[in-house]
């Protein structure tokens, strides 16, 4: 089977002519000759979107940095990093590439860093690693947060025993896809629109550019975008009683979402990365980090936007909750939820600084969090133990151990069809590339931060939706 993409092809995906199409072209030729073209339509599609996942990807990762550095111009360096940077803490260093280790170093070398840390599931990202944790003194990174600000994992524990969710799965399925909307610029229309506190915050009318990105916002509220964001009923499993939680030790019918702030934070991103290289000018090996200082108009002004596309994520996960509890009318015995791809104030050795969690789940003593693991894989609803060396964090999941060209090279239908069966997972939307062969062991990834967090419960995953038309994590 040979595919006959052209590039008119890739320009109705939203590719631009230019560089870019002739570099995809020929990447196509070279590697894909034997793939479905309806595979790789999304595949590309995906790279188009959003980048920074195949940055670690041995086949794509030229054609995404060169689509990056299009929407982010270069600049020249004017503010010199340090030459003897502070060493950082790794966990899991079996599981890390060098790629992941060769950024956080960079980051390191920054004037304003204080510490750093890398999660067991850390690989390389655009700026900091995603898995890279980094304290900085009063300065924000756009990059060291990420295009999806506020990324989040969010968990419902029902009052229904796990015997009453067997035999019920069409129930479960049609509540599913009526309550959840998948993929990039998707939006709900008239009175599908959902209502919720967040689109009443006076942060919308403290810019004109935030003010003009609500009307964005409402009609994705309580969507969940693509890539690797899910919706998924599954069964969680608590093999002691949780007096925190006030749960008994049992089964119990569970929700758990993964997805963030959407096109509303993805535009915030890409504005105010822009605007931070244009201020803050580094070394070319260091200019995807580049800073705004908290002190400046520019550095409060994405404080401000960062702080709201936060609160709009949680928004997005509670109006998705709200829906699919009343849908299957069930109670709330306890809801937790923990975000990534954000940037907190904390206090570390006795001062104040800015912590950014790229891909990593704040882990606080006492501090509740979920780690999922693949479509298949257990995901663990951890406590976290507080360990400073880590800046109080943990992975924020199991993490990619094969690439997303990999993984479609690699990977049948059947192959993922009959991964599915065996654990007896429903699979609504997902390419190959999300297949669960293409993550790291959780087990391995959980038994590399053990210092870093207790497990209270397990959570299988039994129903799971994604995107199924290859559209970007936004």
């Amino acid at each position: 089977m040979n595919n006959n993409i052209t590039g008119i092809n890739l320009i109705e995906i939203g590719y631009t002519e230019g560089k870019t199409v002739g570099m995809a072209l020929d990447i196509l030729k070279e590697n894909f000759a034997d793939i479905e073209e309806k595979e790789l339509l999304t595949l590309f599609k995906k790279v188009k979107d959003y980048p920074e996942s195949f940055l670690d990807d041995e086949v794509l990762n030229i054609l995404a940095t060169a689509v990056i550095e299009a929407a982010n111009p270069k600049s020249n360096g004017t503010i010199e990093l340090i030459n003897n940077a502070k060493d950082y803490s790794i966990f899991g260093a079996d599981y890390i590439e060098e790629g992941a280790r060769n950024q956080m170093d960079v980051a390191m070398k920054l004037p304003v860093s204080v510490a750093g840390a890398l999660m067991p599931d850390a690989h390389q990202g655009y700026g900091l690693p995603i898995g890279g944790v980094l304290a900085t003194r009063n300065a924000i990174i756009p990059y060291g947060v990420g295009v999806d600000i506020g990324c989040r994992m969010a968990l419902s524990i029902f009052d229904i025993p796990e015997k009453h969710y067997f035999g019920k799965d069409a129930m479960y399925k049609r509540e599913l896809i009526a309550f959840t909307k998948f993929g990039a610029g998707q939006n709900f229309k008239g009175n599908e629109k959902a209502d919720h506190d967040v689109l009443e915050d006076e942060a919308f009318n403290s810019t004109p550019f935030l003010k003009n990105l609500h009307g964005k916002a409402w009609a994705q509220l309580g969507t969940s975008g693509g890539g690797n964001h899910f919706v998924e009923w599954g069964i969680i499993d608590f093999a002691e009683r949780d007096e925190i939680l006030n749960i008994d030790r049992g089964r119990y019918v569970a929700l758990l979402t993964h997805s963030g702030s959407r096109g509303f934070g993805a535009t915030i991103a890409g504005h105010y990365t822009k605007l931070a290289k244009d201020i803050c000018k580094l070394p070319k090996e260091a200019a995807n980090l580049a800073y705004l200082d908290l002190n400046t108009a520019e550095g409060q002004e994405y404080w401000i936007a960062m702080n709201l596309a936060g609160d709009y994520a949680s928004a997005c996960h509670e109006v998705i909750h709200k829906r699919l509890t009343k849908a299957i009318g069930a109670k709330v015995l306890a809801k937790v939820e923990n975000h990534h791809n954000f940037a907190w104030k904390e206090m570390l050795d006795g001062e104040e600084v800015i912590v950014h969690r790229k891909g990593a789940t704040p882990a606080g003593k006492g501090v509740m969090g979920i780690i999922p693991g693949s479509m298949t894989a257990p995901g663990f609803l951890v406590r976290g133990k507080g360990e400073t060396s880590a800046i109080n964090s943990a992975s924020h999941g199991a993490g990619r151990q094969m690439s997303r060209t990999k993984a479609i090279q690699s990977i049948t239908k059947s192959d993922m069809k009959a991964i599915l069966k065996d654990h007896n997972v429903t699979l609504i939307g997902a390419g190959l590339d999300e297949a669960p062969m293409a993550y790291k062991d959780i087990n391995k990834v959980m038994a590399a931060q053990t210092e870093l967090v207790d497990v209270v419960a397990k959570f299988e995953p039994k129903m799971v939706r994604m995107a199924d038309d290859g559209s970007r994590e936004d």
